[in-house]
């Protein structure tokens, strides 16, 4: 049997690169840890605390798991992850936000 074989490239990534996003994954984190003393609200730290929490994600996504050079459809099932994400993020704070008593008086 004649099987065609598809080689593909392999891409490296650099070792300059692993550390900046290192340092990029440090710095998000002195970020998070910094909205502790910031009042943003319930809901606006919830927001501020889960988009760093997606750049994170994304960062660990691209460069440790190799997104940046993966096929098309692998990136087109991680949009979609990304988009179902969302979609439960906003039904489920639509629903907390619309709760009678919400948010509680002090």
């Amino acid at each position: 049997m004649n099987q065609q074989q598809t080689h593909h490239p392999e891409h490296h990534i650099g070792l300059g690169t692993y550390v900046a996003v290192f340092v990029a994954l440090m710095v998000l984190l002195v970020v998070t840890v910094a909205m502790i003393h910031v009042d943003l609200g319930r809901t606006g730290g919830f927001i501020v605390a889960m988009l760093i929490a997606s750049v994170k994600a994304l960062l660990v996504m691209i460069y440790f798991m190799h997104l940046r050079t993966a096929r098309a459809l692998t990136r087109l099932f991680v949009v979609f992850g990304f988009f179902w994400f969302a979609i439960l993020v906003v039904i489920t704070l639509s629903d907390y936000l619309t709760r009678a008593g919400w948010p509680p008086r002090v």
